[in-house]
């Protein structure tokens, strides 16, 4: 029941997303070309790889304001109107891709073009739903300045799950050189593979979100029994939906993999690399409900470094220990 402090908080974190959003763009671009060189990608894919990298990090501000807006919403516990900006650009996106690939010939660079206006566009329908709303969480756009207590505390709970999030990204990164140094075939398939499995993490994260949301309110409201419940019926509807989406994607999982490629090869290591992942996921549903739980109630930091010293730490021992003994896709 603090209406003015959630009104400082919903233009401190968009102000806070366009800043970071320009700051990742600036440092990308700095650091892609280098980035990239390390990954070991092959001198046929890199000019591509640099091309669509450049593109999307400039539109950062765009995919940051998205996500801030959309923790607005989800921080009332509304869930659809994200979902449906999500769609209605998600749609774009899809025929842009067609438009700038078939008609105007742009390949990998009409790819990212489309990616960057889509979700400009859905940044977009949620600030107009923000400025209009009856809900707390309305935007004026007259007395737009942020609050520095209300910052440090989104930075404060924001940066350690940040670079949880991050330190994925770089051992995924690191995951990826040794992906690379098995050929493009592994590499086309450990690609189709990811963009089929991001569907089931996906519905995975949906759940220690909502746990975040949910715990964090009855926090808030002193219900600290209801934040225990929370907890229990997160993580048992978020592993029945992650086993279900998990069974779904496998039991087509190759006719998904051949819209990627139609390589048989492809397709099957794809197919392993589905079913290895897969066998891990109800761990993470275990270890993200209970970091969702504990940012509930502000303590971020802890389950980002348990999580990176856990998770990234062993993935990559394994990368540089056991690989180099190993050096198969499996």
């Amino acid at each position: 029941r603090k209406p003015k402090t959630i009104e400082q908080a919903v233009q401190t974190s968009l102000l806070l997303a366009i800043a970071c959003g320009l700051a990742t763009t600036l440092i990308g671009e700095a650091v892609i070309g280098t980035g990239l060189s390390l990954m070991n990608i092959p001198a046929d894919v890199y000019p591509h790889a640099l091309q669509y990298m450049r593109i999307y990090l400039a539109g950062m501000p765009a995919i940051l304001l998205y996500n801030f807006e959309a923790s607005v919403f989800r921080s009332i516990g509304e869930t659809k109107t994200p979902l449906l900006a999500l769609a209605v650009s998600g749609v774009i996106n899809v025929i842009l891709n067609l438009f700038f690939v078939i008609v105007v010939h742009l390949s990998v660079a009409g790819v990212a073009i489309a990616t960057v206006f889509a979700n400009v566009i859905s940044s977009l329908i949620l600030l107009a739903i923000l400025l209009k709303t009856d809900k707390p969480i309305r935007l004026s756009l007259h007395d737009l300045h942020p609050s520095r207590a209300v910052a440090a505390r989104i930075l404060r709970i924001g940066l350690p799950a940040g670079l949880q999030s991050s330190v994925f990204a770089i051992a995924n990164i690191i995951i990826q050189t040794a992906i690379n140094s098995l050929g493009t075939v592994v590499m086309a398939a450990s690609s189709a593979a990811f963009n089929v499995e991001i569907f089931c993490y996906y519905v995975l994260n949906s759940f220690t979100q909502a746990c975040t949301t949910f715990v964090s309110q009855n926090y808030g409201a002193g219900q600290f029994e209801r934040c225990r419940k929370i907890l229990g019926v997160s993580i048992a509807e978020g592993i029945l939906a992650t086993v279900l989406s998990i069974a779904l994607v496998l039991s087509c999982g190759r006719s998904l993999l051949a819209i990627f490629n139609s390589s048989p090869q492809v397709i099957e290591n794809g197919y392993w690399r589905m079913m290895i992942v897969f066998a891990g996921y109800v761990f993470s549903v275990l270890y993200e409900s209970f970091s969702g739980y504990l940012r509930g109630f502000g303590i971020s930091l802890v389950p980002a470094l348990l999580t990176v010293l856990g998770v990234c730490g062993v993935r990559l021992v394994w990368v540089f220990a056991v690989f180099p003994q190993h050096p198969t896709f499996p």
